[in-house]
């Protein structure tokens, strides 16, 4: 049997801990039901006898203290909240068993922002890893030595797991299951739970707000500018020009303040701006494609699904109301 530890790390979401508990519980009972032996040894994991989550509202007493586990198959990191050099900060003696766990054979599977905790054990320099989209740019930040995939739904490297947002770690949960037991299991466990096993991508459901934590003013301004008038057609040369720069050293500065080109940039504006309208449904695809400034249909397809993972017609079917 595969000895599976869910932690329970300060500041933990607590459905991230309940679920995989439950995933992996269930798959032992439909092993049982078949007349075939459990696969998983669950048990949550603590720094301590007692962790309060959800500020108070939550008690857990995990089922084993860290210093009691000798050897681990498979740790899963859930999802942490609030403030998260906070969370590492009080889950550092955590992190440190992680590290030394995972060098003495143990897999390791962050779930959503988890992957923060995970990210600050050192074992995904080099590596990829996928978070919530709307922590990359921060991840990035945090971690500029880790390959972010921040469009995957799972990244798999040297037996480190990651999943993309919110429920995007049950496809990592099925992903695992496959792996430990059986397709077979694993289609029955998406059956029994409503969930799509093929899911690949968490592009459909991001949202781009532009990166601005950074400093630089006139970088700002020109994100600004390129914003307001996203409908229209700027060239680069153009924005180097109103903002007093030259093109290299625009490009340059742009591309270390927001890990994008301009190119780039203006794309998933436009792609941004587009997204919103199809949701309206009020539109056709045709109409939101001039609207956002595109002129051809094959080249705003191809840049629609670059950004989304999915064609604008498919878009529209899925999230207009």
């Amino acid at each position: 049997m595969k000895n599976v530890h869910i932690l329970v790390p300060e500041t933990a979401v607590p459905a991230a801990i309940v679920d995989p508990q439950y995933m992996f519980t269930a798959i032992n009972g439909f092993l049982t039901g078949a007349g075939q032996a459990p696969c998983f040894r669950v048990h949550l994991v603590g720094a301590k006898p007692e962790i309060k989550l959800s500020n108070g509202l939550l008690l857990i007493r995990p089922d084993r203290l860290m210093r009691e586990i000798e050897k681990s198959d498979l740790i899963i990191i859930p999802a942490i909240s609030g403030d998260i050099n906070q969370a590492i900060e009080k889950n550092k003696d955590m992190i440190q068993w992680i590290t030394g766990q995972y060098q003495r054979g143990a897999e390791v599977a962050s779930l959503c922002i988890g992957a923060f905790i995970l990210a600050a054990t050192g074992l995904l320099k080099g590596k990829t890893c996928s978070t919530h989209w709307m922590h990359a740019p921060t991840f990035r930040s945090m971690f500029p030595d880790v390959n972010l995939v921040d469009d995957r739904v799972i990244s798999e490297q040297n037996g480190l797991y990651s999943s993309g947002g919110a429920n995007a770690y049950w496809s990592l949960l099925l992903y695992l299951v496959e792996k430990y037991t059986s397709r077979e299991m694993a289609v029955l466990a998406s059956k029994y739970f409503l969930l799509d096993i093929e899911k690949s991508s968490q592009l459909p459901f991001s949202i781009f707000k532009g990166q601005k934590t950074h400093e630089d003013e006139v970088i700002l301004a020109a994100q600004e500018y390129l914003e307001k008038y996203y409908d229209q057609k700027i060239t680069v040369e153009a924005v180097a020009e109103r903002f007093g720069l030259g093109r290299r050293t625009l490009e340059r500065r742009f591309k270390q303040a927001t890990s994008n080109t301009i190119l780039e940039y203006m794309q998933r504006i436009k792609i941004e701006a587009a997204k919103k309208q199809l949701e309206s449904g009020r539109k056709t695809v045709s109409e939101i494609m001039y609207d956002v400034g595109y002129n051809d249909p094959k080249a705003f397809r191809e840049v629609f699904k670059k950004y989304t993972d999915m064609s604008p017609l498919d878009y529209k079917v899925k999230f207009s109301g």
